[in-house]
């Protein structure tokens, strides 16, 4: 992924892998307004985030996302306590993310590695 618009491209992934994807071309401008309208409805209210802790954009610009993580918290930390023969390990971090990066800066330049060899 390039970093010419970052967020667009984010957009155009999440939107060109979507099942709903018509396989056609829209009948017409007001058919494609329409499932793009469906899609954002989608993608910030039902589709919970992995980098985000799994809520949805709405949530956590509603300032409901430390609510929902603690309880998820106290909902595991039950479940292991009540039934502990099915944890292996620790359970997930239902901590709040600050800060989100869609393509972090990396601070070490990646050699290219070369694979062909000389004779």
């Amino acid at each position: 992924m390039s970093n010419d618009n970052p967020y667009v491209e984010s957009a155009f992934r999440t939107l060109k892998y979507r099942p709903e994807l018509p396989v056609k071309p829209f009948e017409n401008l007001l058919a494609a307004r329409r499932w793009v309208t469906e899609l954002a409805h989608w993608y910030n209210h039902e589709h919970r985030h992995s980098a985000i802790s799994f809520v949805t954009p709405a949530q956590r610009h509603a300032g409901l996302d430390r609510g929902l993580l603690e309880q998820r918290a106290l909902v595991y930390e039950r479940a292991r306590q009540e039934n502990p023969q099915r944890w292996s390990g620790q359970a997930r971090q239902w901590a709040h993310v600050d800060v989100v990066h869609l393509n972090p800066e990396t601070t070490q330049i990646k050699e290219p590695q070369h694979t062909q060899q000389t004779a």
